[in-house]
């Protein structure tokens, strides 16, 4: 095979494929020159894009050519270039012995735009799952947290601890023990309406009439005598 009449060949025609992109980058000893490769996107100010650099070798085509990628700032960490390499050194090995870089020039192209679609899906998925839990947090915001029991009496023993609650009952136990009893009548009204209420329900008190003696039996033969004298005992003597 005559290397360097197909080294030739080839330029002529990529220069005429990618006329205005291609850059011939050197010629001696042997041909270095870069094309660019983009994504659907790229030119509306998003999406993905590169240079590649080819650098034949003595015996290209039946080697496989050198390979570089520049300009691939926009990638950050989204795109590992090294997959890119690999994915081109794969076609190329399926390419040996004929002229291949307007086919790993193509091969790339299709790389980047699977890459950005890729990328485009999983913003989109991002979006829609922050939206999602967006939404969620919204909703449990209005419907508040579910009570039961046992919170509602931890949240009760908190607030009477941030409230200073069981010191004041303590320390109002304390006052209270030290009360007089007029004091503690005064301050208790419960006290006073105890025995209003004991009033209240007088006619609740049950008497047992069998405990009185029938006042036809009782001998009232003093008020009969004629000498009776109120407040004076009959046994008085003369």
């Amino acid at each position: 095979m005559d290397y360097q009449y197909e080294q030739t060949s080839e330029i002529e025609a990529l220069d005429s494929i990618y006329y205005g992109d291609m850059q011939m980058l050197q010629n001696e000893p042997f041909y270095k020159f870069s094309i660019p490769i983009k994504s659907e996107g790229f030119d509306d100010g998003d999406g993905l894009a590169c240079q590649l650099v080819f650098t034949y070798t003595p015996k290209y085509p039946e080697e496989l050519p050198v390979v570089e990628i520049t300009n691939d700032e926009n990638f950050d960490d989204v795109v590992d270039k090294n997959e890119l390499l690999k994915h081109l050194a794969e076609q190329g090995k399926e390419n040996l012995g004929m002229v291949m870089v307007f086919t790993l020039v193509s091969a790339g192209q299709e790389w980047l735009n699977e890459k950005w679609d890729f990328i485009k899906k999983q913003r989109e998925e991002q979006i829609l799952a922050k939206k999602k839990a967006d939404e969620e947090a919204e909703q449990k915001r209005f419907e508040g947290t579910r009570v039961t029991v046992e919170s509602f009496l931890a949240w009760r023993k908190q607030f009477e601890m941030d409230m200073g609650i069981p010191a004041k009952r303590e320390k109002e136990l304390k006052d209270r023990n030290k009360l007089t009893g007029r004091e503690l009548f005064l301050r208790d009204t419960t006290l006073n309406e105890s025995d209003l209420k004991f009033l209240d329900d007088g006619d609740a008190v049950k008497v047992d009439e069998s405990l009185f003696q029938d006042l036809d039996d009782l001998d009232i033969s003093d008020e009969d005598d004629e000498d009776y004298i109120p407040g004076q005992s009959g046994s008085e003597s003369d």
